[in-house]
């Protein structure tokens, strides 16, 4: 009999028919089974440097201790100088009434093209056609410029010629 149940559990975990572990059987009897033991050493990563026949590298960390608190003073020099740059590029502006129309409309652009992206995504096939028609796009690009060595010199050209346009002939 015992043979019998034992070739059935075997047959069932073969083929699938295995039962998963109740909550009850699955939890261990020793609750200081659930956490594995802490690392070797971790104890000594709590205390100070003291020594530095414990720590041959205890020099190291100080310089390095020192070096981010100066980078600190340089970073917050930096941003000192960068405010009172935008301070004088904002008192330069003359007319700062466009500053904020330029900004509104852009704000304005953001929201209504989330509108017109989540109209365009509630369509039931819109959305797959036009993931296809960027793959579309891409796959195009990739030939027409990123393949051969000639294009791609073209393509950067092309951007710089963009780029002067843009930020103007003078620069």
């Amino acid at each position: 009999m015992a043979a019998a149940t034992a070739a059935y559990a075997a047959a069932a975990a073969v083929l699938g028919g295995a039962r998963l572990p109740t909550a009850a059987s699955a939890a261990p009897r020793n609750p200081s089974l659930l956490l594995p033991p802490p690392p070797r050493g971790i104890s000594s990563l709590f205390l100070p440097l003291a020594s530095s026949s414990r720590f041959p590298d205890a020099h190291r960390f100080s310089s390095l201790q020192m070096k981010a608190t100066s980078s600190s003073e340089e970073t917050s020099t930096s941003a000192d100088d960068l405010l009172e740059d935008l301070k004088q590029k904002w008192d330069a502006i003359e007319n700062k009434s466009t500053i904020f129309l330029y900004g509104g409309g852009a704000i304005v652009a953001v929201w209504l093209s989330s509108i017109v992206v989540g109209a365009i995504n509630s369509v039931p096939l819109l959305p797959k056609l036009m993931e296809l028609v960027g793959l579309g796009y891409t796959g195009w690009f990739v030939y027409r410029y990123l393949l051969f060595k000639q294009r791609r010199k073209e393509l950067v050209n092309e951007i710089e010629v963009l780029k002067k346009k843009i930020a103007g002939s003078g620069e």
